[in-house]
């Protein structure tokens, strides 16, 4: 990093299973925190078209139940293709608005679309896609969804920001997958998810203080209320109200909160990135540099 900046950490809920209504709200956001200055703007896991909520998703654990098959059609035909329409406008919103934006999306490759992804999309501020990251190992309830990513898109990219990468969720748990970053000099470090939990700020504060970067982390926010009255698996939600009550944050690089966490609503939290708190914090402490043995202990990369 070389220069200060703002960056914006949005948590707001989806237009739930509607992949267009939803990147045109992201449109709207992403214009709002344009104009309050922000160059960057990271959106929560799977926020295109709906993170899949363990509320709903264990259905698609049975082995004949229609519904949770329709659940499942439905998400696929409101995932986001890559080459597709709706990555091309998130690229479109970028190029308007002069920003990096980083989106959550359920992929699907319209080459093999039998499967789908969790992934990471960042689009730079000329429009173009410059890092899709696909979620290592999906979570739990997530086996149910999405397939396995391929380790592409592990590694931070230079932009006039600073170095910029992430990983998505439970990933972060990955002590490897975490030093890939490391070792391509994270500054600015997404951690999008969708654990709401309290023990997830403490994963964060970690992160924040082991990779010695700036770490920005939205969180997803949903409501039952939300689903569309004719979700196939929409009885499972009654009685439900909050189902992702959010919890994002950015911190410093010493760990300590520079704003959120945000809970029980949509919030957009804005912080300016001053490089030489990041400076400061390395000279104690760089895991890829001073504080690293790589004649002792090595990552090798297999792909």
């Amino acid at each position: 990093m070389h220069e200060r900046v703002t960056v914006a950490c949005v948590q707001a809920e989806p237009v739930i299973f509607d992949r267009d209504a939803t990147v045109e709200k992201l449109a709207g956001l992403a214009a709002e925190v344009a104009r309050q200055g922000a160059r960057l703007a990271v959106f929560p896991e799977a926020f295109v078209p709906a993170y899949p909520s363990s509320s709903w998703a264990k259905a698609l654990a049975g082995w004949d139940d229609d519904g949770a098959k329709d659940a499942f059609a439905l998400l696929a035909r409101e995932a986001v293709e890559i080459p597709g329409e709706a990555e091309r406008r998130l690229g479109e919103i970028a190029l308007e608005h002069e920003l990096w934006l980083v989106t959550g999306v359920t992929e699907r490759d319209p080459a093999k679309p039998g499967t789908l992804y969790n992934t990471l999309l960042y689009h730079a501020p000329d429009g173009r896609l410059a890092l899709r990251h696909r979620k290592l190992v999906p979570t739990n309830h997530e086996r149910l969804v999405w397939g396995p990513g391929d380790g592409g898109g592990l590694e931070a990219i230079e932009t006039p920001l600073g170095r910029l990468g992430g990983l998505i969720c439970w990933e972060n748990y990955m002590p490897l997958a975490r030093f890939a970053l490391y070792e391509s000099g994270v500054e600015i470090y997404v951690a999008s998810t969708a654990d709401d939990g309290e023990a997830w700020q403490a994963t964060l504060v970690h992160i924040a203080r082991e990779s010695r970067a700036f770490v920005i982390a939205p969180s997803h926010f949903q409501r039952a209320a939300s689903y569309p009255d004719d979700f196939p698996l929409r009885a499972l939600l009654d009685g439900l109200d909050v189902l992702g009550r959010g919890g994002s944050a950015i911190l410093a690089p010493d760990g300590s909160y520079l704003a959120g966490p945000a809970y029980d609503d949509e919030a957009i939290l804005y912080a300016e990135l001053d490089p030489a708190v990041l400076d400061g914090a390395r000279q104690r402490f760089d895991p890829a540099g001073h504080y690293h043995r790589p004649d002792v202990l090595r990552l090798e990369r297999l792909g």
